[in-house]
């Protein structure tokens, strides 16, 4: 069954606010799913708070994100850029063991590869996106709980999941299908 989400770039002195997930070690945008009455707006800003508590000002769109092929249906998220207007940064039980501001160019190396891609969209794109990334869930047709169980066996580590998430595979289908970004990671580092 295809999920629908968002995420939230938010951004202060030039740093974005990341989130360390409480159920995988990978850091991330923070969102998560809509909400039934709710707006994508509304999502968003809510999702934010529920994981960092921080309160946002969404300032608009980053873009729409297709993962069409994960796991049963595929995902699909719009992600909004935004930046902070009050609350306390506090890692909320069961969303978040750790929220910090990163540097654009010291991100931390366990950062979820398809969130980078959209966290330099939201620093350097001039327009709204709509970008294809092919990601595949690790394990198809292993829900979340027997997820859970392959790790408390042993028959999975943490650090496999990490390595996973983290590192972008070379044959990779990830790729603008709308838009334009002025500046690219690829670029900075060439």
């Amino acid at each position: 069954m295809q999920t629908y989400g968002v995420n939230v770039a938010v951004f202060q002195n030039e740093k974005v606010l990341l989130t360390l997930r409480s159920d995988l070690p990978v850091w991330c945008l923070p969102g998560g799913a809509i909400e039934d009455g709710e707006t994508l707006v509304e999502a968003a800003i809510r999702e934010c708070q529920e994981e960092t508590g921080a309160e946002v000002e969404i300032l608009g769109i980053v873009g729409v994100y297709s993962r069409p092929n994960w796991r049963d249906g595929g995902n699909y998220e719009v992600v909004f850029k935004g930046k902070q207007v009050g609350g306390e940064l506090f890692p909320y039980d069961g969303e978040a063991i750790d929220i910090s501001y990163f540097n654009l160019t010291e991100l931390p190396k366990s950062l979820i590869w398809w969130h980078h891609e959209r966290i330099y969209d939201a620093a350097y794109g001039h327009e709204v996106v709509a970008r294809k990334q092919d990601v595949r869930w690790p394990l198809e047709g292993v829900s979340n709980e027997e997820t859970k169980q392959l790790l408390l066996n042993g028959k999975l580590s943490t650090q496999q999941l990490v390595e996973y998430f983290s590192t972008k595979p070379a044959d990779s289908d990830s790729y603008l299908e709308l838009g334009e970004i002025k500046h690219t990671h690829d670029q900075e580092q060439g």
